[in-house]
C-alpha cells in the first residue's frame, strides 16, 4: 500500500482518510530550545516552503539570520494529519515542507524567498535530485496577499537568470497557504540530531536577483 508513488497527483476523493489527532512532537526546537508550536512571539511572521527533502531544507532556513524557529511538516494535500509513510506513498498529495517563523524586523519575506530559490532546483517537477515523488515538489505556500504577490513577483526575474544558465522552466507551485501538519518528532531538526544524516538539497548556483536592494 505504501510503496513510493512517483507519477502524479491522485484525485482528492482517492486520498487517504488520515486522522483527527495531530502527530505528537517535542514542543521545543532541538537547537534553540524555542517552541515549535504557536502562539509565537508578537511580531513574528510565518512562511511555508517545499524544496525537496525537508531535512536539508529546514537546516538551510534554520541557519538563516532573522529566522526565529523552524519546523518540518506536510502541506498541499488532502489527508489530515498524515504520517510520513502515507505522504511517501503518494496517496495524500502532500508535500514535504518547512514552516519558517521569522522576525520581519531582521529579515524580509522577499529575502526568505531568495533563500528558497537559491537553495534548490525549482525546475525539476516532482523531484529534487535523487528524491523522486510528488512530495518533493517545489512549492511556495503564501499566507496573505502580500506573501502571494511577493512570491509571484519573484518568479520572472529568477526564471530569466535560470534560463541564462541553461536551466528549464520553473515548475514551482505557488498557492494560498494550506493547512500545515507537523511531521513526526524524529523528523524535527533531523540533521541536528543526526549530523551525518542524508541531505539531498542542492542549489543551482544561480543568484536570485530579487531583494538585492534590501
Amino acid at each position: 500500500m505504501f510503496g513510493r508513488h512517483t507519477a502524479d497527483f491522485i484525485a482528492p476523493e482517492d486520498t487517504l482518510p488520515g486522522r483527527d489527532v495531530s502527530m505528537p512532537i517535542t514542543e521545543l526546537h532541538h537547537v534553540s530550545g524555542r517552541s515549535l508550536l504557536p502562539p509565537f512571539p508578537e511580531g513574528m511572521e510565518t512562511a511555508v516552503f517545499g524544496m525537496g527533502c525537508f531535512w536539508g531544507a529546514e537546516r538551510i532556513f534554520g541557519e538563516t539570520p532573522g529566522v526565529w524557529v523552524t519546523a518540518v511538516g506536510y502541506a498541499g494535500g488532502q489527508t489530515p494529519n498524515p504520517a510520513y509513510q502515507e505522504v511517501c506513498s503518494g496517496l495524500t498529495n502532500h508535500n514535504e515542507v518547512v514552516l519558517v517563523v521569522f522576525d520581519p524586523e531582521q529579515i524580509s519575506y522577499q529575502q526568505i524567498v531568495k533563500v528558497f530559490w537559491e537553495n534548490h532546483d525549482p525546475t525539476q517537477g516532482f523531484r529534487q535530485g535523487n528524491d523522486v515523488g510528488t512530495q518533493y515538489r517545489s512549492g511556495i505556500y503564501a499566507y496573505g496577499d502580500a506573501q502571494r504577490e511577493a512570491a509571484i513577483a519573484s518568479v520572472a526575474p529568477f526564471a530569466a537568470e535560470l534560463a541564462r544558465a541553461g536551466y528549464g522552466a520553473i515548475t514551482t507551485e505557488i498557492v494560498d497557504g494550506p493547512a500545515f501538519y507537523y511531521a513526526e518528532d524524529y523528523h524535527q531538526q533531523y540533521l541536528s540530531k543526526n549530523p551525518m544524516g542524508y541531505c539531498g538539497i542542492g542549489g543551482t548556483g544561480v543568484t536570485c536577483p530579487i531583494g538585492l536592494e534590501i
